[in-house]
């Protein structure tokens, strides 16, 4: 995986902007919240939303950690391209992207749908 990778795999999700904040972090939102969070500059580094389940056990692997300003919300950020697979890294993004996506209104989620 890399930057050009994950924007287009992000991209292709129903929904999906993005926008630069901070400055220098590519984030991917569905419904104007933040599913996925990627830096432009620097050491590679991308944060997203995990399930609880896999919260504990991804935080405390190699190369990932718990997302600074986020850990509380289950975010985890992965600091190496190459720690993930491919399907490892389409999996965690889509579940992010799913797990975002059902805290939005019933009524945002079906126009997303929709559209």
């Amino acid at each position: 995986m890399n930057i050009e990778k994950l924007r287009a795999y992000c991209l292709n999700l129903k929904g999906v902007t993005e926008d630069v904040k901070w400055g220098n972090d590519l984030c991917f939102l569905i419904g104007g919240k933040m599913f996925c969070v990627t830096s432009l500059d620097g050491e590679p580094s991308v944060s997203f939303k995990v399930a609880d389940a896999d919260y504990d056990e991804l935080a405390s692997s190699i190369s990932i950690i718990p997302a600074p300003y986020m850990a509380r919300n289950k975010w985890v950020q992965v600091q190496s391209w190459d720690r993930l697979t491919g399907e490892e890294w389409e999996s965690y993004v889509k579940q992010s992207y799913e797990l975002v996506k059902s805290k939005l209104t019933k009524k945002l989620q079906k126009e997303i749908d929709a559209a």
